[in-house]
Formats: C-alpha cells, sequence, structure tokens
C-alpha cells in the first residue's frame, strides 16, 4: 500500500470514528492537544497527509479505537485489549445461571453441530431422578429450576435444528452402571434407569445424537462443548471460559474429533454396549 491510499484510508476511518463517537474537529483537537487547523489538514479530501506516530496513536486512544485500523493495518476497530476480551471471556457457572448461559450458546449455534464433553453423564440426558440425588448436596436445592433447564435443551436437542456429538470416556458409564466412584451410594434402580433412559434416547435420537465412548487410559479431555465455528467454552468449575476467536475454536474442534476418532465404542454401538453393561 503506498503512502496516498494508506493516508486516504487513515482520512476515511478518522471520519467514521468521530462520527460514531460524535466528537467534533475541535473537541478531537482539544482531546489530542493539537491546533484545530491540524485535524482540518488531515480530514482534506483534496491533499490527503498521514500523521506521525504520537498524533496517529493519540486519535485512536481519544476515538476508543485501535491505530492500527485507522492506519489500515487492521479491519477491526477494536483495541487489542478489547479484541482479547471478546476472544475470550468468563461466565460464572453458579448451577442455575449456567443451565441457562448454555440454553443460550444452544440458541446461538442453531443450524451448526454442537460437540460436547461433559464432566460426568451429559446434564442433557440426566433423569430428574438422577438430578434430585445431585443436587442433594445443595443448602439452598432447586430441583425444579434445574430439571426446567435440561428438559428445554432436551426439547431445543430434539427440535433438530442442530446436530450433537457427546464423547464421553467409558469409566463413566461403567461406574454409573457398577455404582463406583462418583455414583457410590446412588440406588441400583436409580442408576439403572439412568443408564437405560440414555440408551434409549442414543435409539431413538441417532444420528441427530450420537454419544461415542473413548478410553480415559490413552485420550483425556477438560469438560468441553463447542458450539459450531464460532464459539467454545471450556468448563473449569466456578465459571465457563468461552473462546470466539476462530483459531481457538477451530484447534478445540480438532481436539474434539480426535476422541471420535480414538472412541472404543462408537455412536451406532452405544445403546447395545449400555444394556450390556446392565445385563451383566
Amino acid at each position: 500500500m503506498d503512502k496516498r491510499e494508506r493516508a486516504t484510508i487513515f482520512r476515511k476511518r478518522l471520519l467514521e470514528a468521530m462520527s460514531l463517537k460524535k466528537v467534533s474537529r475541535s473537541a478531537l483537537a482539544r482531546d489530542i492537544k493539537v491546533d484545530r487547523s491540524t485535524i482540518g489538514q488531515l480530514l482534506k479530501d483534496d491533499l490527503p497527509r498521514l500523521p506521525n506516530a504520537q498524533l496517529a496513536a493519540d486519535a485512536a486512544l481519544a476515538l476508543g479505537v485501535s491505530t492500527d485500523w485507522l492506519l489500515g493495518l487492521t479491519n477491526r476497530p477494536e483495541t487489542p485489549g478489547d479484541i482479547v476480551a471478546a476472544a475470550m471471556s468468563l461466565s460464572p457457572a453458579e448451577r442455575i445461571s449456567a443451565d441457562e448461559q448454555l440454553l443460550g450458546w444452544h440458541h446461538e449455534a442453531a443450524g451448526y453441530k454442537v460437540r460436547h464433553v461433559p464432566a460426568t453423564l451429559p446434564d442433557i440426558l440426566k433423569t430428574e431422578a438422577m438430578l434430585d440425588w445431585e443436587y442433594s448436596s445443595f443448602r439452598d436445592k432447586r430441583l425444579p429450576e434445574a430439571f426446567s433447564a435440561m428438559q428445554k435443551q432436551l426439547e431445543w436437542l430434539k427440535s433438530g435444528v442442530s446436530d450433537y456429538e457427546i464423547a464421553l470416556p467409558m469409566h463413566e458409564i461403567e461406574a454409573c452402571a457398577a455404582g463406583t466412584a462418583y455414583y457410590a451410594g446412588l440406588d441400583k434402580d436409580l442408576r439403572y434407569d439412568q443408564l437405560n433412559f440414555v440408551a434409549d434416547l442414543c435409539d431413538e435420537m441417532f444420528p441427530r445424537l450420537r454419544l461415542f465412548l473413548f478410553d480415559a487410559h490413552t485420550v483425556f479431555s477438560s469438560p468441553v462443548t463447542i458450539f459450531g465455528p464460532n464459539l467454545a467454552v471450556v468448563y473449569v468449575g466456578h465459571c465457563y471460559l468461552a473462546f470466539r476467536e476462530i483459531e481457538r475454536v477451530k484447534s478445540l474442534t480438532t481436539h474434539f474429533d480426535w476422541l471420535v476418532r480414538e472412541a472404543v465404542v462408537d455412536a451406532r454401538a452405544v445403546p447395545g454396549h449400555i444394556r450390556s453393561l446392565l445385563n451383566r
């Protein structure tokens, strides 16, 4: 890009930023401590002029845009800090509000595939009795709200707006069947009803719902959900870490696809695998 072309871009973008901020030439001149005539020269369309580095930086700071954008080096007007904040954000994961937030992200991904690695059995496939057991440890027990949130997500899944893939460690299903680890002390009938519910849904909704079981001895994943091509969310306990930067979303999508390729039980075989565990 030659100097005249860059100067033209600078003039147009400076005018655009001033218009959006509703800043006059005089006000901008006062903010960056230059004469009004200096701003006028920068905005003349018959003799495009580039500012020096100090003036470009001061104008960008006053107008809340990036210097790179004013100079035509990027098409994003946000400052680098704002870009980072938009690309990665933290959302609180207090149980009920997190469930509502997840539903919003599902709607945002309408028409795209949703890929999910849960922390335990997928919340979206849990029975009311299982949720009741899990919420029993909460001092403020809000089972009705939790179950309602899960039902809304399940209804969204059944609507067929988005395909849904879940990758789950095989030991999670085995522990639920055997009543060990996380599920120790949980009533056998409740555990069996839960697993039968998962198997029945996988049968009913295939191929819109596909559940893959991987061996955690050979592959590993943190809890993560990828909502189409534009958003990936990692669950870290008290909060969700949300990524909107395209390359980060692609990396997590590649990670999920690796889990699927390494699955020891394919989606078609999962219902039969679960029922065989229960029969044994």
